[in-house]
């Protein structure tokens, strides 16, 4: 078995470039696009595109890498096709163009994370609780692409975008190689079918919980910077709220191992749930009390940083052997995917209809009922000898 500390950097450095690829790409991407001249109903469509394929593109790239066995192989592909499709941009900004570039780039780019997760998890062993100090690094990348192109794009013209996107996509690939293909669980005679898997009571609330918070966040991320311009607040000042989100990800997650060894994942979990549920409660009461403000952004630790390191654990332990890159697919798929593509959809009607205070209503009712599904997961679990 290879070391953690072995592995450690290596891993690390591959979260690193995949969300400092995030923190240039989606903060930024409307804005190139509108300085192309689209309008916002076609970057609405361009940025659509890119969720939707996360809804598909995992799974069938994790039906493959479980199938060949050749994880690692997968992901360099992927992250190659991603950097090559990408590149595409430089050529046209047509709207039609960076449509079939948005669909191609985002079917590789969101195939890869899923199966690295799952590498890292085997990677680390009878470590998997100190996963979340190597995800950590993904939090880091985020903070650090968003800042320094922030800054930078002051004074750079807005067109240089693409670039920088594409030095961070080489970057990503560069990292694959240095990874080794980690020790994978042997598959036993006794090893569950997926379609089994998928019938256990404990995935199906899991499951389920895991879209309903990711419903949750559609509002968050569609919608809070212009819940608080309504607000008052300046752009500048939003923006260092939403780094304080980032960093107390960054904070749980330096501890999330211990308390995965010291607290079950379940309970772990569900006090995620609780926690988002305050959360969108006091955003929707309070928006315009700072204190609660700033409260708000840091239970971001506890709705997503503390949720992933607790939901990845339990994805991994419930989907076994050849099935553990579709149970990650399914994790990103119906929760990051389907959860965040409805959450945003329904805010988005919500927020015609009955105005932005009812959106962070909605939001905090989502999380609730993910607290009665982990519920049913711990009263379930209990009964599983």
């Amino acid at each position: 078995m290879v070391t953690v500390t072995q592995f450690y950097w290596k891993l690390s450095s591959f979260y690193f470039f995949y969300f400092a690829s995030i923190g240039a790409f989606i903060p930024f991407w409307g804005l190139y696009l509108q300085g192309q001249g689209l309008t916002p109903a076609q970057i609405g469509e361009l940025m659509a595109i890119v969720l939707a394929t996360k809804i598909i593109a995992p799974n069938i790239w994790g039906w493959i890498a479980d199938h060949t066995g050749q994880r690692m192989r997968v992901i360099r592909i992927a992250a190659l096709l991603a950097l090559l499709c990408f590149s595409g941009v430089l050529l046209n900004s047509g709207y039609w163009w960076l449509a079939v570039v948005m669909a191609l780039f985002s079917f590789f780019w969101n195939a890869a994370l899923p199966q690295f997760e799952v590498t890292t998890l085997n990677s680390l062993g009878q470590h998997t609780h100190r996963y979340a100090h190597i995800r950590l690094w993904g939090s880091v990348g985020f903070v650090v692409a968003v800042m320094a192109l922030g800054a930078a794009l002051e004074y750079l013209d807005i067109a240089r975008l693409p670039w920088l996107v594409v030095l961070l996509l080489g970057a990503l690939w560069l990292t694959t190689l240095s990874v080794r293909e980690a020790p994978a669980v042997a598959p036993t005679s006794t090893a569950p079918s997926l379609r089994a898997t998928l019938r256990d009571p404990r995935v199906l609330s899991l499951l389920s919980a895991c879209f309903l918070i990711q419903a949750s966040h559609g509002p968050y991320y569609a919608f809070f910077t212009l819940y608080l311009e309504q607000h008052g607040y300046a752009r500048s000042l939003i923006g260092q709220l939403w780094g304080l989100a980032v960093l107390a990800e960054v904070a749980v997650f330096l501890v999330a191992h211990r308390l995965l060894v010291r607290f079950s994942a379940g309970r772990l979990l569900a006090l995620a749930l609780i926690l988002t549920s305050l959360r969108w409660g006091l955003l929707a009461l309070w928006p315009d009390i700072f204190p609660v403000l700033l409260f708000v952004q840091v239970l971001h630790a506890a709705s997503y940083g503390l949720f992933h390191a607790a939901a990845i654990s339990l994805i991994h332990a419930l989907f076994p052997g050849r099935l553990q890159g579709r149970g990650q697919a399914l994790y990103t798929s119906l929760g990051f995917g389907l959860g965040g593509a409805t959450g945003s959809l329904l805010a988005g009607y919500l927020w015609e209809a009955h105005g932005a205070q009812s959106v962070y209503f909605m939001a905090a009712g989502l999380a609730a009922a993910g607290v009665l599904m982990m519920g049913l997961y711990q009263r379930r679990a209990q009964r599983v000898p």
